[in-house]
């Protein structure tokens, strides 16, 4: 996978990503048993459970194992990568439409080097929309739509996801709610300033958009199955190939949350922390960076 479509699989935790989620038709059975890796580290005072979230996930799977549950029932305080709420979404919507539509003079499949419209004509014959909806958008907005209209056909969709669903209910629960980063932190990590580089990204990424399925359903499954190191390499793979996208993505993000979650283990609180799952798998995952630190973390 080029890396575009690898940016985009990387920052499925964007709340314009869980906006442009649709529910189209079932291709996989209800009632999917998932186990997915949960880490539990103690600290001082504090202790912090993780677990890594896949942003879209097929209706009906349930990933609430017995060590998640205990560990549910036992959180005082839920942490998340970016708030959902009403006023997080105005200011996602705001984002969008300053940085993410073209001049009034241009329109997409104009700008695309003519050896690439053939790749994105079936782009976009794969994704059922109009060439229309497209054409005043950015690539990068354009491949989020083109990704996530895929993603809808396969009936993923973000609130199905591990996050959201625990989002809500830790506020139905009247539960204590922080955040590792804005919403401004992570859109301009999907919006790039270099133009010429973003058109680049998106025309090598068009042939992947053509069948997102082949990205997101082995992921999904290794997630599932609690397989770390499949999922280490499905998710950050990839990025391998671009150390610099790899150092801003993950691995930077990830140093920056590393003293927050030390910090919360010298709170006398159980916190339970829900990120993207690449965040925690491999040798620059949170769990390998505690552990280097000197911190007990059980779990894979």
């Amino acid at each position: 996978m080029k890396k575009f479509a690898s940016v985009l699989l990387a920052l499925l935790s964007l709340l314009s990503l869980s906006a442009a989620a649709q529910t189209v038709r079932p291709s996989l059975p209800s009632g999917i048993i998932a186990h997915p890796a949960l880490w539990h580290v103690q600290g001082d005072a504090g202790q912090v459970y993780l677990l890594g979230a896949v942003h879209v996930l097929p209706p009906n799977m349930n990933w609430r194992t017995p060590p998640i549950m205990m560990a549910l029932s036992r959180a005082e305080v839920f942490v998340f990568e970016v708030p959902e709420d009403e006023a997080a979404v105005k200011e996602l919507h705001g984002l969008i439409q300053e940085h993410g539509f073209l001049p009034p003079d241009q329109k997409l499949r104009n700008l695309l080097h003519p050896q690439f419209r053939d790749d994105y004509d079936a782009a976009l014959k794969s994704s059922g929309l109009d060439a229309a909806t497209l054409e005043r958008e950015r690539p990068w907005l354009a491949g989020i739509q083109l990704m996530f209209a895929q993603i809808s056909k396969l009936r993923y969709a973000a609130n199905n996801g591990v996050d959201s669903v625990l989002m809500e209910d830790a506020v139905r629960h009247h539960k204590p709610v922080r955040y590792f980063e804005t919403i401004a932190d992570q859109f301009a990590l999907l919006a790039p300033d270099d133009r010429d580089l973003e058109l680049e990204e998106f025309e090598a990424g068009l042939k992947d958009l053509r069948d997102v399925a082949a990205g997101i359903r082995p992921m999904v499954t290794a997630w599932a199955n609690g397989d770390q190191s499949r999922l280490d390499e499905l998710i950050n793979g990839d990025l391998n190939q671009f150390p610099q996208a790899r150092k801003t993505l993950l691995e930077d993000r990830n140093l920056r949350w590393l003293p927050k979650i030390e910090a919360m283990l010298e709170e006398k609180h159980v916190f339970f922390v829900t990120v993207g799952a690449g965040h925690l798998t491999g040798p620059a995952g949170v769990p390998a960076l505690l552990r280097k630190a000197g911190y007990k973390v059980e779990g894979p």
